[in-house]
Order: structure tokens, then sequence, then C-alpha cells
């Protein structure tokens, strides 16, 4: 019951203080007098300096009721004072709020939960009102902890603990809606608020049945379950947070999410870590998205050390973020972003030959086994990253990427590379090639350029080709990739996949369009580069049937977007060579890769000669190949790339009409147009320095070689006199390598640019009477079934890099491994 006070003291009491104690009646249950709360609203407005008077004095009854638990009069209190706040409007209004807020904040300290509920509704509606002028002073540091508090709420009642945690989050909605509009008033961005705030919505967040695994932005929740369902309530308040963060409270609206994901271990499994992200990147605003990826490569970089699925979980919710990211404002971090993750994958690389090391020296080898494929999460999860990240780049910038990735590369016995592989040994040095390679793969692909000298400058060729050398089938297959992703500019790679006889290239409905050229320029400088890596890969003894494929696809592609009539005839040489090659077998390849040479030759010659449509050029290609159906199918890519194929025990008997025959080939092109001299000289790979890096065996290895021909049925105007006499000072000079290295390196610089700049009639003058050479005894091998007796009609003179001199018989000459001078 309200306090009654006699006649005599009521009219010596204030107006305000009659009007406030009229509204209550005798029973609470009758609810508020709205006569007399009509009286009291006039009285407010028209005389609003009182305001602060009433707003006291409703406190001090509000204060009285609840410490004696008078339920009713503080609901009736409470209201009047919600209808009061309502009606004013002005100046005077400020003393007012103080009073009224320190109600409310009476009503959260109690342990009613009604009252709290009550307290919150009442706080929400004073949010929801405009200020004319803010209070500067007003500091809402106690309602943040109360309502934060209240999320967390763990009351045994479950549907009181959902309505407290309601009350909390619609609380803490209030607040940010107060405060975060006004710049001079941003103390609710503070460090210490943000770290309530935000983990009090995440817990909450966290009841989530289902989480929306979409890529596209979440959809927006109902306004009933945001009502009703706290999960609901949280997302849409942390995104409201987050749609009115700015540039310089960014930071820490964003931290204190890892700080909640690392408290919980939300990394592993990271399903509500992504769905955070997602509720970040699409809330803020575009231009700050790089922000948020500093924070979270910041993050990456602090956890750095922890258990492989942590790290992958981060890197996860980094490619989601990027995904996004990409499609608007990524900002300055792009190289920060390749950087870190190259970083990242060095480090997991090191840990997995750790790893591997430990479980060989001891015994825990299920627990390493485990690790090493957690290793191998993080590293496809940061491949997966760079991939996406670099496709959504614009062309520029992902030029930019390309090199800076090829040149983290490791080549051995180089320096350039910029990644620290000191400590990874060989293994580790060929798993952060692979990564690094598969990196590229995923950047380069959809990557379209005008022009082929764009796609692939010198300065990024000349490093790729590199690792197109070395010793290892699935780096050379990498590279391959990365090189018809940059080629392929037409989309044709698709209608080339898988090697074999096409029986009518028409109807691959191929597309290509003229030469320009840029294009022609780039072939001139950078064939002979792209024929030798070719050349040597077909010769590589791990080769696999997916060497083959690429290899084929490669040279398929070079004539589909490089070729004119001079870079066909080259091809056709490359391709000869390569037949050559398999013939004569000086590398000692395994059956199966002569066979596969061949059956790659096969399948390349059916494709040019149906691109270039030279009639007799196709009529030959096809009678070979019908022969070889028929006498020979090991020498065509359908039957020796079988799993259970029948292989020749030696392919020295073979007749001549199952070889593909430079004098046909040079018949037929002649007849069209086309310029066939050059058909008439062996191709020859260039002398470069690259094997060295490579750690291959390469026919660069010799240094020189010098032919003596002998013979009296050669004319003595061809007789090639230049050896060199084998005496000590040669031997010394041969053995003293300092010095030497230069030299050797000069020479093959003078000798690289004389085949490089000198016309090709003095090319071909030069090398004329010793090509004539070689095609006779070749064609003497081809048609001999055993090799004569020794009778030499010559000897080989042989100058090598490690002093090595021997004399031989030319018909024991290795012909693809010479290199005249």
């Amino acid at each position: 019951m309200p306090t009654r006070v006699c006649c005599c003291c009521s009219a010596l009491r204030p107006r305000y203080k009659r009007l406030v104690d009229n509204i209550f009646p005798e029973d609470p249950k009758d609810g508020l007098v709205k006569a007399d709360m009509e009286k009291l609203t006039f009285y407010a407005v028209s005389a609003p300096e009182k305001l602060d008077r009433i707003g006291s004095y409703l406190a001090e009854r509000l204060s009285r009721d609840v410490v004696r638990h008078r339920s009713g009069y503080v609901l009736i209190a409470m209201e009047a004072l919600d209808q009061l706040l309502m009606a004013c409007h002005s100046q005077s209004i400020k003393p007012f709020v103080e009073s009224f807020l320190h109600m409310v904040a009476k009503l959260l300290e109690s342990g009613e939960p009604k009252l709290q509920v009550l307290g919150t509704n009442s706080f929400v509606k004073f949010a929801n009102i405009e200020e004319d002028t803010p209070s500067y002073h007003r500091r809402y540091d106690f309602f943040v902890s109360r309502f934060s508090a209240m999320c967390h709420s763990c009351h045994s009642d479950p549907e009181i603990r959902t309505e407290i945690r309601i009350a909390g989050i619609r609380g803490i909605q209030g607040v940010v809606r107060k405060t975060v509009n006004d710049e001079l008033r941003a103390t609710i961005w503070e460090p210490q608020h943000m770290d309530k705030i935000v983990p009090s919505l995440l817990f909450n967040m966290q009841k989530i049945e289902e989480v929306d695994s979409r890529i596209g932005p979440p959809s927006s929740p109902s306004a009933a379950d945001k009502e009703e369902n706290p999960a609901v309530l949280a997302e849409n308040c942390f995104r409201e947070l987050l749609g009115r963060a700015t540039f310089g409270n960014m930071n820490n609206a964003v931290r204190p999410v890892f700080a909640h994901l690392d408290h919980h271990k939300l990394w592993d499994p990271n399903e509500f870590a992504v769905h955070c992200f997602k509720i970040i990147m699409y809330s803020i605003q575009a231009q700050y998205s790089h922000h948020v990826i500093q924070e979270i490569l910041g993050h990456l970089d602090a956890r750095k050390n922890d258990s492989p699925r942590v790290r992958a979980g981060i890197i996860q919710v980094l490619l989601e973020a990027v995904a996004i990211a990409a499609k608007g404002s990524i900002g300055p971090t792009v190289l920060e972003v390749f950087n870190t993750l190259l970083k990242h994958l060095r480090l997991s690389v090191e840990f997995e030959a750790n790893y591997l090391q430990g479980g060989s020296v001891g015994s825990g080898n299920l627990s390493t086994s485990s690790k090493d494929n957690d290793e191998k999460i993080v590293q496809n999860a940061i491949i997966q990253t760079i991939g996406f990240f670099g496709s959504n780049l614009p062309d520029y910038q992902r030029s930019e990427i390309m090199m800076f990735i090829m040149g983290k590369v490791p080549v051995f016995g180089t320096s350039t590379h910029i990644l620290d592989i000191s400590q990874l040994g060989d293994l580790g040095t060929r798993r952060i090639q692979i990564m690094l390679l598969r990196s590229l793969l995923m950047v380069t692909s959809g990557y379209k350029a005008k022009t082929i000298v764009t796609a692939l400058p010198g300065s990024f060729l000349d490093p790729l080709l590199s690792p197109s050398l070395m010793e290892d089938s699935e780096l050379r297959q990498l590279v391959l990739e990365v090189m018809h992703n940059l080629m392929d500019r037409h989309d044709n790679r698709a209608k080339l996949r898988g090697i074999r006889i096409i029986p009518d290239v028409a109807d691959l409905k191929i597309k290509r369009e003229k030469i320009c050229r840029q294009d022609t320029s780039f072939m001139k400088k950078n064939g002979q580069q792209l024929y030798r890596h070719i050349y040597l890969g077909c010769k590589e003894e791990d080769n696999v049937q997916k060497n083959y494929e690429l290899l084929y696809t490669s040279l398929a592609l070079i004539t589909i977007e490089l070729a004119n009539e001079e870079v066909v005839i080259d091809l056709i040489r490359l391709a000869i060579a390569l037949q050559d090659s398999a013939i004569i077998n000086e590398d000692n390849l395994p059956m199966f890769h002569r066979c596969g040479i061949m059956a790659l030759v096969a399948a390349y010659l059916n494709f040019v000669s149906q691109m270039i449509a030279v009639p007799a050029f196709c009529q030959h290609v096809s009678k070979v190949i019908e022969i070889r159906t028929m006498e020979a199918p090991y020498f065509l890519p359908e039957h020796i790339f079988r799993d259970k194929c029948m292989l020749p025990k030696s392919l020295e008997k073979h007749e001549k009409n199952l070889y593909f025959l430079t004098n046909k080939i040079a018949e037929s092109l002649g007849g069209s147009g086309y310029s066939v001299e050059r058909l008439s000289v062996p191709y020859v790979p260039q002398v470069t320095d690259e094997d060295r890096l490579s750690r291959r065996k390469s026919i660069v290895d010799t240094v020189s070689i010098q032919v003596d021909i002998l013979s009296n049925s050669v004319p003595s105007d061809d007789v090639v006199s230049n050896t060199e006499e084998i005496t000590f000072e040669a031997l010394k000079k041969a053995i003293d390598t300092n010095g030497m290295e230069e030299q050797e390196k000069e020479k093959r610089r003078l000798v690289i640019e004389k085949f490089q700049k000198a016309p090709f009639e003095e090319i071909a003058a030069q090398c004329e009477s010793k090509a004539n050479l070689l095609h006779d005894r070749l064609a003497q091998i081809l048609e001999l079934t055993i090799r004569p007796p020794p009778s030499p009609s010559g000897t080989l003179t042989i100058t090598s890099g490690h002093a090595q001199y021997q004399s031989v018989p030319v018909y024991e000459m290795k012909f693809p491994d010479l290199c005249v001078y």
C-alpha cells in the first residue's frame, strides 16, 4: 500500500509530488491511474523545469518499493517514467534522464528476473529516443557490464534463462544504438567494452543449430525469430554493431572474436568460426575488408606453433574472408597475404619434415603419421587460399603475384629464391617446390593475356622452366600445367585432354586466331628454349603416362597459339629428333619410355598435319599410323598406355615404313610452299646453364665435342681437323677449375648468341657437311640388323669439363647428343 498522508500535510506538499502520488492506486492490481497520469504529463510538459524533481521523486519511491519487494508499484512507477520520457522533449529532460537511468540500474541490480526484464525494456525504449543534443558526460559502463552478464545467465529454469538472455541482448543492442552514432561519444568502442559485448553476443550465437555455410550473405532473420530466439537476436545485434564500425574502431570490434574462438577452442572444428567471419565480412563496409584480413593474418602468426588443425581452421577462415573481400575492395594487403601464407607454407613443410625424421627414429609412428596428415591439411588449405585469392585479382596484380611466387621456388644450385630452406633438407625442399608450383597453378588458372609476352615474360619464363629439368616427374608435370594455363588463351586444352590419335581434328572445333606480331617475336626469342625443355622432358627416365600427355598438350598448344610456318617446321624437326632419340636410345631408356616417345610423336604429327592441312603430309602420317596399327601397335598411344601392353625386345629390326621420314615430310611440305631447307638440319638442343642447376644428367655435361673424320670416302674438304692436342698443359688446364667456369660460361654465351643472331644460311653452311654425314649414318643404322665389325672410318675426340678424353668409332657416336660448334 502506498503511504497515506493527512489532508493538511497533503495541501502543504509540492504539487508535483501530489500529482505523482495520485497516479498510484490503493491496490497495485488496478494499474496506473490514467486520469492522474494525464494530469502529471500535462504538468511536466507545461513546466519542464519540474521534470528533474518529478524524476527524483519517482526514483525515490521506486527504490523504496524495490527494497520492499512491492513489484506492482514498481511496474506502475516504470510505466509512468516511460510515458513521461516519451512525452517530454526539451533541454530540461537531461536531469530527468539521469533519474531514469538510476531507476533502470536499480531494477537491473535486483535479483528478480521480472524486474531485470522490466528495466531492460525501459532502457530499450529510452535508447530509441533521439535526443536534440548529446550528453557527453553520460556513460554506460554499468549497463554494458550488466547486460553482458545477463547474456550469460545460468538460471535453472530454461524459460527464465532464455528470457534473461534475450533481455541482455536487447539491452546491448540499446546501448549500441544509443552511443554508436555519435562520434564524440565513442566510449562504447573502447576495448574494455568490446571485450564484454562481443563475447556475450558470440556466446549466444553458438546456440544456432544449423550454421549457414553458404558462400553468399546469410538470410535475414524474421521478426518473430528475433524476439524469441537468443541466437538469432544476438546475430542481428552483432551485424548491427559491425555495420556501425568505422576505420578507427574496426580492430577493437574484431579482436574479441579471436579471443572468444581461442578460449572456447572453436578453430577445430571451425564451422562456427567460419560463420562468424562470414557475418563480419558481409556486415562491415567493403572498404574495411582488408582490416579484417590483416587481423586474421596477424592471428595466424600468433598461433603458428599451435596444432596443425588449429592453423588449418584459421586458414580456412581466411579463405572465406578472402572469397568475400575479393568481390570488393581488397586494399593494400595483397602481397602481405601471399607473403604470410607462403611463410606458413614453409613452416608447415618444415614441421612435416621434422615429424618424418622423428618418426623414423622414435616409436610413435601412428602419432607421426597423424601429424603428417594434419600438416597436409594445412598445406592444402594454404594452396586453396592462395589460388582463390589470386584468381580473383585483376590481371596486372595477378602477374605480380605470379612473379612473387615464382621468386620463392627454390632451385638447386641457386640463391635467388627468397624462402629459407636451410632447415628443410632435400625432401623438404622438394615438398616446398611442389607446394609453391601448385599455388602458382591455382593463381594462373583462368588467366587470359592478350599476348603471350604478357603471360610469359622472360623474367618469369626462365625460372619457371628451371624445375622442368629436375629429376622429379611431379615437378615437371606442375610446370607443364602452369605453362598450359598461360598459353591456352582460347580454352582449347580440355579438347586436347588425353594423348590419342585424333581421326578428324576438325571435330574438336579448335578456336584460334591469327598469330600476332608480338607472339611471333616471342617465339623467335624463346622458341628454342621451349623446344629444348620439351625434348629433354620426353627423355626423363621417371616419366609416366601423365608426363607424355602433358608434353603432347604442350606441343599442340604451341601449334594452336603460337605457330606460323617457321614454328611448324621447328616443331616437326623436334618431333623427328624425338623419334631418332627413341630409336638410337643414347640415354638407355627402358622400352616403355622409348615406345611412349614414339607414341607421342605419332599423336603430335597426326595433329599438326591436320592443323596445317597439307594433303601429302596427312597421307604420309596416316600411312605410317596405319602400318603401326597392324605391325607395331605399341608405337601408338592407345596401346602403349594400356595396363597390359606387349613391348618389343628391341627397335633395331623394325622397317623404315614404321617411322616418319624426314625426306617424305620435306617433300610433302615443300610442294605446298613451305620452306623446308631446315628440315635437313637435325634438331639439337641449345646449350645452357640450367642443367647444372637442376641436378640432372644432360647432353650439356660435355663441354665440347669435336669430330675428326678420317674416312677415305669423304672428300678432304669436309674433314674437320680442329682437334685439340692432348698434352700435359691441356690436362692441367682441364683439371684446374679455378677460372675455367667463367670461360665456359662465356664460351656458351657466344655459341648461343651466334645461333640466335647469325643468319640461318651461315649456320646451315657450317653444319651442312656434318649434317649429311649424320643422316647417312642414321640411315645405315636403320638398315642394319646388327652392328658392323669394328672397322672405324673415323674417331671422335671428346673434351669434357672433367678432363676425360677418349677416342671411339664413329658408328658408336650418340648423334642426338652431338653439338657442332
